[in-house]
């Protein structure tokens, strides 16, 4: 049986999230895992890690200091990134092509919505909520996850 591949973004806290994303940045542009963290100044790891600073800030509006800690920096750097990410966008082709990379694959994650295995575990998440079928039913919702769906008989005061 397959599982969920997708990541359930919402309930990681900020730090796990960005330590996510830098993962997720890294194994995009080819970097060893944790790499965005070290001390180097080099094109190859200094867009990466503005790449992942940015779409952070912007995205999950990640507080500085957790990126700072996480990239092994100071709040000021973040400050940097920020300003810088405009003017870097428009005329740093390396900068734009890694940040429209990342981005969009952390959209997707991020889009992603959970889906069931199959019926049974859909209707029995359903249950477990409290979601079941009316005695006096009037209209009928369909739930519809991935492959599967079921009708749940609902009155209108349900």
């Amino acid at each position: 049986m397959e599982k969920l591949k997708k990541i359930y973004h919402s309930k990681m806290n900020s730090e796990n999230n960005f330590k996510n994303l830098c993962d997720l940045t890294t194994s995009l542009v080819g970097l060893p895992k944790g790499s965005l963290a070290l001390k180097t100044r080099k094109t190859e790891y200094q867009v990466p890690r503005m790449v992942a600073a940015m779409i952070s800030r912007l995205e999950d509006e990640t507080h500085r200091e957790v990126i700072a800690k996480v990239l092994d920096r100071n709040r000021t750097s973040v400050n940097h990134y920020e300003r810088c990410h405009s003017a870097n966008y428009a005329s740093f082709p390396l900068y734009r092509d890694t940040f429209n990379k990342v981005y969009n694959a952390y959209a997707e994650i991020k889009d992603a919505k959970l889906t069931f295995v199959d019926l049974y575990n859909l209707q029995e998440h359903l249950r477990k909520n409290g979601i079941h079928d009316s005695k006096s039913h009037q209209t009928t919702i369909r739930i519809v996850s991935g492959k599967f769906e079921t009708d749940i008989k609902v009155s209108y005061k349900d």
